[in-house]
């Protein structure tokens, strides 16, 4: 039994690549706000989580902003695939159509009808490490702006499932 155990923590020690080859985007991300660049207000703090579901992935991030306000949103999309509703704390928002550009890169379109009113593309540096997240919209009177996040990857899938491999115990 030990040597099964062993083998397996060997295995998640060795290969993450392995367990994240599907999507290089899943974990968790904090926002570095020195790093990141917003022309419409830095938020506080953000992170991101994003897991696997089914053929797809769910997208959850929790912002806070510098006057206290904070808020959710969640949606579960395929790749490539129709466009999925996103919710928040404060009810339903704008739908997004997720596709992949390559690898580490994949567009996020936020849709009002069939207008399409923000656009996100996520960028994994090489190392799998930082994710920047640069999202082009427009203000209130239609003027474009673009906002540049950048995380770095605090947790990935690999870090999930080693934490949940039973080591043995230590004689005495």
């Amino acid at each position: 039994m030990r040597l099964v155990r062993f083998l397996a923590l060997l295995f998640l020690l060795t290969c993450p690549a392995v367990l994240c080859a599907a999507d290089p985007f899943l974990g968790k991300w904090v926002m570095d706000t020195k790093r990141s660049k917003y022309v419409s207000g830095l938020p506080e703090s953000m992170t991101i989580e994003m897991v696997e579901a089914g053929s797809g992935v769910h997208y959850h991030s929790e912002t806070l902003l510098r006057t206290g306000v904070s808020f959710t949103a969640d949606y579960t999309a395929i790749y490539d695939g129709p466009p999925a509703v996103v919710s928040g704390a404060k009810g339903i928002l704008l739908p997004v159509a997720v596709r992949r550009l390559g690898r580490n890169r994949v567009v996020a379109e936020y849709l009002r009808g069939v207008e399409r009113v923000a656009t996100s593309v996520r960028t994994l540096s090489a190392d799998g490490r930082t994710m920047t997240v640069t999202t082009t919209s427009k203000d209130g009177v239609g003027n474009s702006y673009t906002n540049t996040g950048v995380y770095r990857r605090v947790r990935t899938p690999s870090a999930q499932l080693l934490a949940t491999v039973p080591l043995a115990k230590p004689k005495h």
